[in-house]
């Protein structure tokens, strides 16, 4: 798909190179030469890292010290662990036995094993940006691998990769940890899935949750569609290899050094509410204001009372849609909903959600606005932080207001695009894919499949055709002498 032709917003930005793709040129037929657009997706994220290693230039040159990486928007977790949990003096987390790591396994194994690629001892400045370094360099690496799995789950349409590729909320929050790594293996586990490989998928999918959990939420939009269309083998089998490899990785280490194992479980469990999430912010305004501020106990049962909440509906709008979702869809509300419901939400959770996005909604009129609040919540963190953990000047503050305002222009930014996937969902003429006649490129055993289960409680705004295979019939154009295609669906 052609993006001059699809997207209204880019087709206004082609006059500099001479307009929108006319309705007569043929996509594919002529030879790009070098410039294929898998070559240009990898140049385009090539120039996005760069402008990434040049926002964090104020660190990298003075150090990571506080106040001045907050005010300076270059704070990163990997200096911070590095010099505090030990690993630059070779505790490797999990494997040291009293060792403590705040992260799920594999994430800790990452995080050990690069620190033992810096050369040297001690934790030195030349060590500490070594380390950054080297964990950037293979963020860049897994961000390209990224951009190409998520043009290769949809072929028709391979340009909507350039969203993950030039995404301004990875460029600024893309080496603040190793989130990269299970936003990797989520887009590699659905590409096998769309590929009907379900046993690797799963097994991908189980290596992302030992990295971070949320790549294990695929697994209930997975469930939902296989309710729809009646493949519970498909659910059972992704679902089942996606646990055996998350045990795989834990029970070793839980063997090992139960106590290592436990200390993620328990500090998730047990933290407050933290920076820039919902409870957060009301905390903030309920300390001023003098209202009842809510303990941790109680921000977690909320949270989760929340988060099944919205899985119920998003369940409901699944099985009673008039047409099927689409797999990406339902990953993406599912996710969102999480990290809006979730007592916790650092800046580089945004990452979470671009890829699913390109995937979900390849609007990019929806896709910048998202971004520019993301990039506004992004500033004002860093201002609040200043102030608050290290009392920086007063010249670099914001007030407490103006954070807990970019905190909620970040969650209405994300609600404004669960709203406007649900409304695809539908009324799927609304939808990118489905209005140029595609089912379900990303949904493997799901794409074109009939429908087993659906909830009637709601009837549909106005008749939507069930979908029917895309059929090519030949028209002779008088004036062009050319092949058109003709969607079957009319």
């Amino acid at each position: 798909m052609v993006p001059s032709r699809s997207d209204s917003l880019l087709r206004n930005f082609t006059e500099l190179v001479g307009g929108p793709l006319g309705k007569h040129s043929s996509p594919g037929s002529i030879q790009p030469g070098p410039f294929t657009v898998e070559r240009v997706l990898i140049i385009l994220t090539v120039v996005a890292a760069l402008l990434a290693v040049i926002a964090k230039d104020y660190c990298r040159v003075r150090g990571w010290e506080t106040p001045g990486q907050f005010y300076a928007t270059c704070y990163s977790d990997f200096p911070e662990l590095f010099r505090n949990r030990g690993l630059g003096e070779g505790i490797f987390p999990f494997f040291t036995q009293g060792s403590l790591f705040e992260y799920p396994v594999l994430m800790g194994i990452i995080a050990g094993v690069t620190a033992f690629l810096v050369p040297g001892q001690g934790m030195g400045n030349e060590r500490i940006l070594g380390y950054f370094d080297v964990n950037a360099t293979l963020i860049v690496a897994i961000w390209i691998v990224t951009v190409l799995l998520t043009s290769r789950i949809n072929r028709r349409r391979p340009w909507d990769a350039a969203m993950v590729a030039v995404a301004p909320g990875i460029i600024l929050a893309g080496f603040i940890n190793w989130d990269m790594w299970a936003v990797g293996l989520l887009a590699l586990g659905m590409y096998l899935f769309s590929r009907d490989k379900l046993i690797l998928a799963g097994v991908v999918i189980g290596l992302g949750a030992a990295t971070k959990l949320y790549p294990a939420l695929i697994l209930g939009a997975v469930l939902l569609l296989a309710l729809r269309t009646g493949k519970l083998r498909a659910f059972f089998i992704t679902a089942g290899a996606a646990a055996g490899s998350w045990l795989a990785v834990n029970l070793p280490i839980a063997a090992m050094n139960p106590s290592g194992w436990r200390y993620f479980f328990e500090f998730s469990q047990d933290r407050p509410a933290g920076y820039s999430s919902p409870w957060f912010a009301y905390n903030l305004v309920a300390d001023r204001v003098r209202w009842v501020q809510i303990d941790g106990a109680a921000i977690n049962s909320m949270a989760l009372f929340l988060f099944v909440l919205a899985c119920v509906l998003i369940g409901a709008l699944a099985l009673c849609a008039p047409r099927r979702p689409r797999l990406a869809q339902l990953v993406f509300l599912i996710v969102a909903a999480f990290i809006l419901t979730n007592k916790v939400y650092s800046p580089q959770f945004v990452i979470w959600l671009i890829p699913l996005l390109a995937l979900a909604r390849p609007r990019w009129r929806d896709f910048l606005i998202w971004q520019a609040a993301e990039g506004l919540h992004w500033a004002a963190v860093w201002m609040y932080l200043g102030q608050t953990t290290s009392g920086g000047s007063v010249q670099h503050n914001i007030d407490m207001s103006y954070y807990v305002l970019a905190v909620g222009l970040h969650m209405v930014a994300t609600a404004y695009l669960m709203v406007r996937v649900a409304i695809d969902i539908w009324d799927p003429a609304q939808d990118p894919l489905r209005a140029y006649g595609e089912d379900d490129p990303h949904g493997g055993p799901f794409d074109g499949a009939r429908d087993w289960l659906r909830l009637d409680a709601f009837r549909p705004s106005r008749s939507v055709l069930p979908w029917r295979p895309r059929a090519t019939v030949e028209t002779i154009d008088p004036k062009a002498s050319q092949r058109t295609e003709v969607n079957s669906d009319g």
